[in-house]
């Protein structure tokens, strides 16, 4: 049995945002490939954007200006977990592609990493959604040094006691 798979919602295009998985229709078709499968872009961007945080070596995802805006956001209640934070997806008929935005930790090997995260992320979201990725593009933002670290400061004594 080949699954079809279609686009279909919001996006650029009209036929983008969500994939579908078609199976095979008629009382001669197993029961588990009758009717369709739609699968979200930010389904396949919380995919990603875990697999990626598996990798040792990865300290965090997303640029600057995006780390600081979910940090803020981090402490808002209700403000979500930022998963998806530093990544991209674009989900066609039988196909995604995903970029990333990632901060390595001071002293691994950024090829290494890289490598490491390709290889976990194309195996996650293969494996998950059915759909084939043809790349992961990984932008190194930066570098995370043991430094860098917030003090953890003693919280604040109240003035009366």
């Amino acid at each position: 049995m080949t699954d079809d798979i279609t686009s279909v919602g919001g996006g650029s295009r009209p036929d983008t945002g969500v994939s579908a998985l078609k199976g095979r229709t008629g009382a001669g078709a197993p029961a588990g490939t009758r009717g369709k499968t739609t699968i979200a872009d930010g389904v396949v961007a919380k995919i990603a954007g875990t697999a990626a945080r598996e990798v040792p070596g990865i300290h965090s995802l997303g640029a600057g200006m995006a780390r600081a805006l979910g940090a803020m956001r981090e402490r808002v209640p209700g403000g979500g977990g930022g998963v998806t934070r530093g990544v991209k997806v674009e989900v066609g008929e039988r196909q995604a592609a995903v970029d990333l935005d990632v901060v390595v930790e001071y002293g691994v090997s950024i090829v290494d990493v890289a490598g490491g995260v390709r290889t976990n992320v194309i195996s996650a979201v293969e494996r998950m959604t059915g759909l084939e990725v043809v790349e992961v593009n990984i932008a190194v933002d930066d570098v995370h040094l043991p430094d860098d670290e917030e003090e953890q400061t003693e919280p604040d004594e109240g003035r009366v006691r």
